[in-house]
């Protein structure tokens, strides 16, 4: 049996959500703060979904990065600016990758104690936005150690395994055999399966467009967003490509192996919320949920390998709720590099053909707050929207961790 922090939900319920377009780093949304990114999110969530914000008792809210001045005050700010009661509380959520699913798994578990009727659940992140940084110069500078680093950059080191996050894709490679021919073959499926549900309008069904725009809230001082000049709204995501295998097997390696630039998640900025509530709550106010939240689950793994985080999560959550793999009807893993998600293809013994249907992070990004927010939004559309009943969003987190979360279609039967 995997170990580590199973939860289970008796009465927790998606409502919905929306999310913003993911931009490459440096794009379009590059200026803006992920708090109003979140903002935007929730608003969007809110209209989509029909409830009166002022019925919101808490905001989940996740960001990694302090990507802006007033980072502190990242869910409290996401809160009161979509309209949250000033009584309700709000408290930040970090699990790194896994951060928007732990967003969630934490609202579901507020609902389901009977603890709030109404949870806000957000993520969001500037990559864009990391600063360069210092941390050791509160004093003053010593002589010949004046040291700023790109706190982006630095991040992606984990000194306890002493790897950044790409070597660790390549020891997985090593470990399972995986091959780059393999890595960028999935590359490439990835994005011609973003492509076709860009095209078919599904990604659109996720996304609020961003527009310039001011944001104004009781007793709160305005504040907004503001494209860039020229440009008048941001409604796609901007990485979505014609990427084909030929094109991905010319690129160099980015760590020495199988991994590269075209094979790994994209760099973007976005962000995206979600409502978790009652059945009662549901029902006294008109709505008609049709995602259920079952069981969430989070674990640990050596650092050294932490995208395999996902296989045993998914393991741990299955066994939480006395369920099977073959049950699952569509699995999102997200993509943060080709080698590690198919480690955890091959570990599971997964169904290509029920997982990341839709196309995943090497096409769409991967926004490190908000990731988990858009597989589990885009999992329960995709429910809906295919006819299966069971289905589980799940994520590796660096440091060497992984987190799944297992919802219903109940108009699946």
């Amino acid at each position: 049996m995997a170990k580590g922090l199973r939860l289970t939900f008796d009465d927790a319920w998606l409502l919905g959500g929306a999310r913003t377009p993911f931009v490459d780093y440096r794009g379009a949304l590059a200026e803006i703060s992920p708090i109003d990114l979140g903002i935007k999110a929730a608003r969007a969530a809110i209209a989509r979904v029909g409830i009166k914000p002022s019925d919101i008792e808490t905001t989940i809210a996740g960001s990694m990065a302090q990507a802006s001045f007033d980072a502190y005050m990242t869910p409290r700010h996401i809160g009161l600016y979509a309209g949250a009661p000033i009584e309700a509380p709000a408290h930040l959520v970090q699990r790194i990758c896994g951060t928007g699913l732990e967003v969630i798994a934490q609202a579901a578990d507020a609902v389901s104690l009977g603890r709030v009727s109404l949870a806000l659940g957000a993520g969001a992140e500037s990559m864009s936005r990391n600063p360069i940084a210092a941390y050791t110069h509160r004093n003053g500078f010593a002589m010949g150690r004046v040291e700023f680093k790109d706190f982006l950059w630095e991040a992606l080191y984990d000194p306890a395994g002493c790897v950044n996050m790409g070597d660790t894709a390549e020891n997985l490679a090593k470990q399972y055999g995986i091959d780059r021919e393999r890595v960028d073959r999935f590359a490439a499926r990835s994005f011609e399966r973003a492509i076709a549900a860009r095209d078919a309008g599904r990604l659109a069904e996720e996304i609020v467009p961003v527009v310039t725009e001011t944001f104004e809230a009781e007793r709160v001082e305005g504040r907004g967003i503001r494209l860039p000049r020229g440009v008048e709204s941001v409604d796609v995501d901007s990485h979505i490509r014609p990427s084909a295998y030929e094109v991905l097997a010319k690129l160099k390696p980015a760590f020495g192996g199988v991994q590269t630039g075209g094979n790994s998640s994209a760099i973007v900025d976005g962000a995206g919320a979600v409502l978790v509530g009652s059945s009662a709550y549901a029902k006294a106010n008109g709505l008609t949920p049709k995602v259920r939240i079952i069981a969430s689950a989070a674990v640990g793994v050596p650092p050294q390998i932490m995208g395999i985080g996902p296989a045993p999560a998914i393991r741990a959550v299955l066994e939480a709720s006395g369920m099977r793999l073959d049950q699952i009807g569509r699995i999102e893993i997200n993509e943060a590099f080709g080698a590690q998600i198919l480690a955890c293809v091959d570990e599971l013994g997964l169904d290509e053909d029920r997982l990341n249907v839709n196309g995943g992070a090497i096409a769409i990004g991967h926004p490190l707050g908000a990731t988990g927010i858009r597989l589990a939004l885009t999992l329960a559309n995709e429910l809906v929207r295919s006819g299966e009943r069971f289905g589980i969003a799940s994520a590796c987190i660096g440091g060497g961790q992984g987190i799944a979360l297992l919802i219903e279609n109940v108009e699946a039967f």
